[in-house]
């Protein structure tokens, strides 16, 4: 079974509503559909009638089939409070009421994640036409980020062919999509947020590793220093707040998950050889390790699924499956 399979009935069971600002899309129609018909959530598409209309042709089925529910942004009822709620929270930045109105009625996405901002809905997955760096600036302005974490990041879930030495058959890495060259002090918000989504995600208990070319000083560099002193922040913010998880580093990757490499190289430490998340020093390392590992392992990479927002905000590739929609949305509604 995939990790997406074993997720829709804990997606079904939470009856979440997902926004789809992106209605214009014959693949987000059809995703709407199947995630209605399937129940993983309650749908809602933002388009024109005509736009609707020009993607049901194209996709071959009708939002109205499922009993999905299209809301037009330029005229909706909702403009109003969802307008008003974004002057509140841009007016320090210089935003008048009339912008806010502007923003709201002329850029779907903000429509989309004021919906969430002010639970409306509980979620939003767009980015099969918006930009990443759109997607983004929109969740910032709206939705911002979870309490006591600063940085948005991105994790992947590594759907693997073969189940690890120790057993898991799915592995989060992160960050492999946003943070180009993360601080000390960034990784651990990183840490943080990828160990919150791996508990909702997958629903165990999460054990970080952070991976770097050295096991516990057998290498000397800065480089390395950040690993270190990223995860004793990490162990020391997870004990204050309470956070059920495992942490270590800095640790190799074979060490963090072959038990007996990890027997030699990290004698007595905390992971040994069972992590189940990876966290990567920079962009470059996550990157193509996760796109390896895909590609030469034969793992299936679902994401990036953004994480550290207050509310689940999720950012699709532009070349994108109906599917993939699917599966995405399934993420976002175990997210929130």
């Amino acid at each position: 079974m995939s990790i997406l399979d074993s997720m829709i009935p804990r997606a079904q069971a939470a009856h979440k509503t997902i926004v789809l600002p992106e209605g214009m899309d014959p693949r987000v129609i059809a995703a709407a559909v199947k995630a209605a018909k399937t129940g993983i959530c309650t749908p809602i598409v933002l388009g024109t009638p005509a736009e609707i209309a020009a993607a049901e042709a194209t996709a071959g089925v009708t939002l109205a089939s499922a009993g999905v529910k299209a809301i037009d942004y330029t005229t909706s009822d909702l403009l109003p409070q969802l307008a008003g709620a974004f002057y509140e929270k841009r007016k320090a930045k210089g935003m008048t009421e009339a912008e806010a109105l502007a923003t709201v009625k002329g850029k779907r996405l903000y429509f989309g994640n004021m919906m969430v901002a002010l639970d409306l809905a509980q979620g939003m997955v767009a980015g099969s036409i918006a930009s990443t760096g759109d997607m983004l600036r929109s969740a910032f302005h709206c939705v911002g980020t979870a309490k006591g974490i600063k940085l948005a990041s991105s994790t992947f879930l590594m759907d693997l062919k073969t189940p690890t030495a120790s057993g898991d058959t799915t592995l989060l890495f992160a960050d492999c999509a946003v943070n180009p060259c993360p601080t000390a002090e960034e990784l651990v918000d990183i840490a943080h947020a990828t160990a919150i989504s791996y508990r909702k995600l997958i629903g165990k208990q999460p054990r970080l590793a952070f991976l770097s070319f050295s096991s516990k000083g057998s290498a000397t560099h800065e480089l390395v220093d950040k690993v270190r002193i990223a995860a004793e922040l990490t162990r020391q913010r997870f004990a204050e707040q309470g956070v059920d998880a495992v942490v270590d580093g800095e640790i190799q990757a074979d060490a963090a998950i072959v038990p007996s490499v990890g027997a030699s190289k990290n004698k007595g430490g905390a992971i040994q050889g069972d992590a189940n998340v990876l966290i990567f020093p920079d962009l470059q390392a996550g990157n193509i390790c996760y796109k390896l590992v895909e590609r030469l392992a034969g793992a299936t990479a679902l994401g990036p699924v953004i994480q550290g927002l207050a509310k689940p905000v999720n950012d699709l590739s532009r070349g994108c499956s109906s599917d993939d929609i699917f599966g995405t949305m399934c993420i976002t509604a175990l997210q929130s």
